[in-house]
């Protein structure tokens, strides 16, 4: 049932996308979902140009016809759509499983409209269950890993499936760092980002417009308006 919910979710979030429009793409399974949704779309003569979040995205993206431009083309992006590892009901979410924390926040903040596709094993009640990935850049990993692990996580750097270091898209390190269960997102966010080396914590607060879960046959929509605010509305 989980990867039929995911497709529908992914399907559901590639139907926000408009003619015509600059759109931001995130990373992951779910994503790459979205992409191969809108690529058919593509063929179909929908016109689309994408800002993706990690060189995976972009390479599928260019793959199934849609335009791929950068920053340097583009001030704001119509609409985001991105996946989660974690959301909790306020909307605050855990990323970065796929190693594209930093670039998925610039991605977003750069966006009129976040939309996030999860199925439903991703909504939780409280975040925490899912390590929370931070990106720190390479000569201060240990130094910032110790620093983390003194507000409380176990830290350790992640490894990829053959034992070498997980190295992002912009040559960082990745630490997943397990606090058991977050209270408060926004003030563990700023601690975090606080500690020099940090380029990016993988909490996303206050990011998400319209979230899409897939849920058994369908898909249930939530909007900003609906969810209980952590405080108030970040400007983008």
């Amino acid at each position: 049932m989980q990867a039929s919910e995911k497709q529908r979710a992914a399907e559901a979030a590639a139907g926000w996308v408009r003619d015509g429009t600059t759109i931001g793409l995130g990373s992951g399974t779910t994503v790459e979902l979205v992409v191969r949704a809108l690529a058919e779309r593509v063929r179909t003569g929908l016109c689309v140009r994408a800002v993706p979040a990690s060189e995976r995205t972009a390479a599928l993206a260019r793959a199934g016809g849609i335009g791929v431009v950068g920053f340097e083309e583009v001030e704001r992006l119509d609409l985001a759509i991105d996946g989660a590892d974690e959301v909790d009901p306020a909307f605050a979410m855990i990323k970065g499983g796929g190693a594209a924390l930093l670039r998925e926040k610039v991605v977003a903040s750069a966006a009129e409209t976040i939309v996030i596709a999860v199925d439903s094993t991703k909504t939780v009640e409280r975040l925490g269950r899912f390590p929370l990935p931070v990106e720190t850049v390479p000569f201060a990993w240990p130094h910032v890993a110790r620093l983390i692990a003194r507000l409380g996580a176990r830290v350790v750097r992640r490894l990829a499936a053959n034992g070498a270091p997980v190295v992002t898209d912009n040559g960082n390190v990745v630490l997943d760092c397990a606090f058991g269960a977050i209270p408060d997102p926004a003030h563990l966010e700023r601690e975090l980002k606080a500690i020099a080396g940090v380029a990016e914590v993988g909490l996303f607060v206050d990011l998400c417009d319209v979230l899409l879960v897939g849920v058994g046959d369908g898909v249930t929509v939530r909007r900003r308006e609906d969810r209980p605010p952590y405080g108030p509305r970040v400007p983008r």
